[in-house]
């Protein structure tokens, strides 16, 4: 079942819809003020991958990157 995100154009809230099928043409409400008035919104996801080959740490905050640009901001790089 697809997840897709809304924004309202009467007052702005961001929400999540959960519809029963791709092809459901379902009736989109804000749940805060009740508008059929939306937008859906581009989405993005993220996935867990765990490399068995990666032996690098983020303990210096670098993961491996180069000192010009990128990194793992204060070590959380997710990559192992």
């Amino acid at each position: 079942m697809p997840i897709f995100e809304y924004k309202c154009k009467e007052c702005g809230t961001v929400y999540d819809v959960l519809h029963k099928s791709s092809s459901s043409k379902e009736d989109v409400i804000c749940p805060k003020c009740s508008s059929k008035k939306n937008v859906k919104l581009v989405s993005t996801f993220s996935s867990n991958i765990k490399s068995e080959g990666f032996s690098g740490g983020c303990s210096d905050g670098s993961c491996g990157m180069p000192s010009y640009g990128g990194g793992c901001s204060n070590g959380m790089c997710g990559l192992n």
